[in-house]
């Protein structure tokens, strides 16, 4: 069955590798918008018996959401037979449950919806805290890839006498399996948020640390408010400027000029969403996925 890889606008350097590694070539498609704001895109291919690649990075969603809807279907009139998500960002995954009376479950209503349009999704390190795991949402098969050991030889190749820091209880365990890879110390902060944008942090005893360079380690920068709290806290105990590592790097707001400013040493993060910060490919990762 021929293969054709898609991706929007937003995501050609982790296309381009991708398809480097897997030897799927990249479609022709063009996407664009009407003056009054709606989605317009046309498939440049014959997709007669093909198995379609769409990759899509799900920051911003709202704004995608309708165009990759738009995609599956054109592309199932043109005859594909599968359609296959590749979403390195899944959104709405922190909307996992009630938290006020009134709200609905958005992650739980985002999968349903776009499990209509695709016959499977692959993404990475999406945020699994009260919903374990992809099957109890989405209604076609799913994977889930993890960064861990790409940043664990991040680290190893780049950070000398690093102590691993994961911002909150919920990355004790990605944090730790970071760590484990080469033996790296770790420690993990208690986070308390007071409001959407607002986030107290509170730090165990790391003064035996105060010689090396600390690493923040998290799954998603959004506001950076969490980041910006530990480094403050780093500052206080005369530690090292800080290399924050993280996968997915939304940065929303003017959050990346603060988070700089505020005193990280380096800011890393991998290219599933395009950002001069990538460092770290996740095109491999994905090519050795067997679709």
């Amino acid at each position: 069955m021929n293969k054709i890889l898609f991706h929007f606008l937003e995501n050609p350097s982790l296309a381009k590798s991708i398809s480097q590694f897997s030897g799927i070539r990249i479609g022709n498609a063009e996407f664009g918008r009407f003056p009054d704001g709606e989605s317009k895109l046309r498939i440049l291919e014959d997709l007669s018996g093909s198995e379609v690649y769409i990759l899509c990075s799900l920051d911003h969603p709202d704004s995608k959401i309708v165009t990759l809807i738009f995609f599956c279907e054109t592309a199932r009139s043109l005859g594909a037979i599968k359609i296959h998500l590749i979403a390195p960002y899944l959104c709405y995954m922190r909307q996992d449950k009630i938290f006020r009376s009134g709200e609905g479950i958005n992650a739980k209503i985002f999968a349903t919806l776009i499990s209509r349009y695709i016959d499977s999704i692959l993404t990475i390190d999406p945020h699994l805290h009260r919903i374990h795991n992809l099957e109890e949402i989405f209604n076609v098969p799913s994977k889930v890839l993890h960064s861990t050991k790409l940043f664990a030889e991040y680290i190893q190749n780049n950070v000398s006498n690093p102590i691993l820091i994961g911002p909150d209880s919920e990355s004790d365990q990605w944090v730790r399996e970071v760590a484990d890879i080469y033996d790296f110390p770790f420690t993990v902060l208690e986070k308390n948020r007071t409001g959407d944008r607002e986030v107290n942090i509170s730090m165990p005893k790391i003064e035996k640390y105060l010689n090396h360079t600390p690493v923040l380690i998290d799954d998603i920068i959004s506001t950076g408010k969490t980041l910006i709290q530990t480094i403050l806290h780093l500052k206080k105990m005369q530690m090292s400027p800080p290399v924050c590592i993280c996968v997915h790097g939304i940065f929303a707001d003017n959050s990346f000029q603060e988070l700089m400013e505020n005193g990280v040493l380096v800011m890393i993060t991998t290219n599933s969403i395009e950002h001069h910060s990538n460092a770290i490919d996740l095109g491999k990762l994905i090519a050795d996925h067997k679709f």
